[in-house]
């Protein structure tokens, strides 16, 4: 069943990779996280997408949380996380190509474990991608969902920094 607003977020860990070998440019780590721990007294915006590198994901949904950053700390948003099916040490150098510093947290869930807890999963195995996260954002405030946009089929029209903007 699909998460909705008014739910508490579910259990879960999520990865995250925030470190790079100087020696060798490699990303560090990665630190396991729960995610009851993280939201615990905290407003976060968090968005989700099929994978990093991708067209959409890197040209727009990425770009628009860092432009509007500002923004939405402004509105009260403590935390900024992208949430995608890939693990820690991908979602480290995407953030790095996205120049997202630590504007964004870029948060692994490298099984789909959480992503199939909140009832996003993709299923892109016929293009040879696997088991995905569907592309949505959602306003936690102490691990309560107060708001949750979910993307249509190739859509990016309700995931945006600038409707998060509205809701926040």
């Amino acid at each position: 069943m699909t998460i909705k607003v008014g739910d508490r977020l579910p259990d879960g860990q999520l990865s995250e990779s925030t470190g790079v070998d100087g020696e060798t440019g490699c990303s560090l780590g990665p630190a396991i996280h729960n995610v009851a721990d993280l939201v615990k007294g905290k407003k976060i915006a968090i968005f989700g997408l099929p994978g990093a590198y991708t067209p959409t994901c890197s040209a727009k949904h990425v770009p628009g949380y860092v432009r509007h950053y500002d923004a939405l700390r402004a509105r009260g948003i403590d935390e900024i996380w992208c949430l995608s099916v890939n693990d820690a040490f991908v979602m480290n150098a995407w953030g790095r190509d996205q120049k997202v510093g630590n504007k964004i947290r870029m948060m692994a869930d490298g099984s789909a474990d959480f992503t199939k807890k909140l009832g996003l999963e993709l299923d892109l195995t016929p293009r040879g991608m696997g088991m995905r996260c569907q592309r949505f954002s959602m306003l936690v405030d102490d691990g309560v969902v107060k708001s949750l946009n979910i993307e249509g089929p190739g859509k990016f029209e309700v995931s945006d920094a600038e409707t998060m903007l509205q809701q926040a």
